[in-house]
């Protein structure tokens, strides 16, 4: 798999959201807290003690609460009221936001109650790493909106809409000059007209293919008049530096990986012809499972990564011109899909030139970092493989040897069962069981 469309990086999260990248991960297991969090109560006895009541069974979706059911219940915090009441209403309120918003799914309408062990303790929500999270689920989203028959996306959907904005300037809707803190609030107020939401995907198609090598952004933040309006926080040395980090992103079970050297003009770097991207398609292909599960250990060697992530800070130089090289243009050229819209649309741009100003920059260079081994899911190759090959044979000769007995027996034979069951050709590969050190654990509570 690779990350052709993965260009949101760690300085959009800080930048657009306003979301600390540095940080613990965000992870642990989906529903049954009390096996692993020393002190931990079953999930709706958590439930009730942190926000003061339980929903109805008919506001219940296994392990998630209907929104509407929240949005009711804590829609207005009660004037004068003590400092108790006043945490409820805000756990209930950030539960609301990670469910809908920075972590929304495309249901969109039901609150998971994954979030209880993280508002247990307001005061320690800052010391997560939301922005590395937003980031694993919003690329997550993105690979499985790609697939073939997926049609709607889910994800921080406003961070990629701002992204787009404040990287396209042609795209950008018109009366939106003036912003502030964080800069995806500039299009809070955006509302397409009924006259923009016609049959658009051609139209926009057309207009990503006529855009010309100035018409993107590589490098929206250094504006000083965005410097102006970013808080000091996130101009701090060691955010900045750990933006260049090549590390694992968490989210629960998702995991991606922070790939940086594929994108190098987004930090002022010259980007060089790209390496192979790293294969995590098995892991992609289980992170809807596992609910009870202690993800710190079934996924270990990927949270060490993130634990790590200071170490492997990819080091690159940084020039007055980023962007591609010359090298990777004509790569790019003869290997990419260079165009969306058909010819007939284009007349035929294929015979636009290359700018001159790359082969100004340099070819860019990268260092060699380790990385980790490529991790695909093969269990479709497998299966496949065994179909026609000499294994297959051997573990249908009971069919075979079946349908002789069945011919030889004649009209007059004894009557067989249409169900015939074979032996189970294409075991599943399962998940070893663990347990948990205290290393892994979340804050004792």
């Amino acid at each position: 798999m690779t990350d052709t469309f993965r260009t949101c990086r760690w300085p959009d999260m800080a930048y657009q959201l306003g979301l600390p990248v540095d940080g613990r991960y965000v992870s642990g297991c989906l529903s049954e807290f009390h096996i692993y969090i020393q002190g931990g109560r079953p999930a709706w006895e958590w439930f009730q003690e942190l926000l003061g009541v339980i929903p109805p069974p008919s506001q219940v979706q296994k392990y998630a609460v209907n929104c509407s059911w929240f949005q009711e219940t804590f829609g207005e915090c009660p004037e004068g009221a003590d400092d108790e009441t006043v945490r409820r209403y805000a756990r209930a309120y950030i539960m609301i936001l990670l469910g809908t918003q920075r972590f929304a799914d495309k249901s969109g309408n039901c609150i998971h109650i994954r979030w209880l062990p993280y508002v247990a303790r307001l005061e320690e929500m800052g010391t997560y790493s939301w922005g590395s999270a937003a980031l694993a689920w919003l690329y997550r989203c993105m690979c499985r909106v790609a697939n073939r028959h997926v049609v709607k996306l889910a994800g921080p959907l406003q961070l990629l809409q701002s992204w787009i904005f404040w990287r396209f300037p042609r795209f950008r809707p018109e009366r939106y000059e003036t912003f502030g803190w964080p800069l995806a609030s500039r299009w809070a107020g955006y509302n397409p007209s009924g006259s923009e939401k016609g049959p658009r995907v051609q139209m926009w198609r057309l207009r990503i293919d006529r855009l010309q090598d100035r018409e993107f952004i590589w490098m929206p933040y250094s504006s000083p008049d965005v410097l102006q309006v970013v808080h000091p926080e996130v101009l701090e040395p060691r955010h900045m530096a750990l933006w260049r980090s090549v590390t694992s992103l968490i989210y629960f079970a998702v995991i991606e990986w922070h790939q940086i050297d594929r994108v190098l003009p987004q930090f002022g770097g010259v980007q060089p012809c790209l390496n192979p991207a790293l294969n995590i398609d098995f892991l992609i292909s289980k992170d809807g499972r596992g609910g009870d599960r202690w993800f710190p250990y079934h996924l270990q060697k990927w949270h060490l990564y993130w634990d790590d992530r200071a170490e492997t800070v990819l080091r690159f130089d940084v020039v007055a011109d980023p962007g591609p090289s010359h090298e990777f243009l004509e790569w790019w050229s003869q290997y990419g899909k260079r165009f969306l819209s058909p010819d007939m649309q284009l007349g035929d741009p294929r015979a636009v030139p290359i700018p001159v100003e790359a082969s100004q920059r340099g070819p860019g260079r990268v260092p060699d970092m380790d990385r980790p081994e490529d991790v695909p899911d093969r269990r479709r190759v497998e299966r496949r493989s065994r179909v026609g090959t000499r294994r297959s044979q051997r573990d249908w000769n009971w069919l075979e040897h079946a349908m002789d007995d069945h011919h030889d027996a004649g009209p007059a034979g004894c009557c067989r069962s249409s169900h015939l069951t074979g032996p189970h050709l294409y075991p599943e590969i399962a998940d070893q069981p663990g347990t948990l050190s205290d290393q892994q654990s979340l804050p004792h509570l």
